[in-house]
């Protein structure tokens, strides 16, 4: 057997059911629908809070599950961590430049 037919069998190993992707798609869908419920709704400053949690819980449910990151290896993960502490480094950035030309 080549390492190749081996990785294949780990492959599908990690593969959930259809009735994880099912609930998986409802819970996007609900997540959805409260990004639009809260996009009607005047939070203040917490809206965009609210919006970037919402956006972000159901990136990792995409990432996690359909994306099937979950049984990446390790490295792979550093690249992923790398990426998002560059956005998370950018956000803060762009929201602290926004915050101080607002107080003008």
């Amino acid at each position: 057997m080549s390492s190749h037919d081996s990785h294949n069998e780990n492959a599908h190993a990690h593969k959930p059911s259809y009735g994880i992707y099912i609930l998986i798609w409802v819970a996007l869908l609900i997540l959805t629908g409260l990004t639009v419920a809260v996009a009607g709704i005047n939070f203040g400053n917490l809206t965009v809070i609210t919006a970037l949690t919402v956006a972000s819980v159901k990136s990792y449910l995409v990432l996690e599950y359909f994306m099937h990151l979950k049984h990446e290896k390790k490295m792979f993960w550093l690249f992923v961590y790398t990426s998002l502490f560059f956005l998370g480094v950018s956000l803060i950035l762009l929201f602290a430049d926004y915050t101080f030309l607002e107080g003008n």
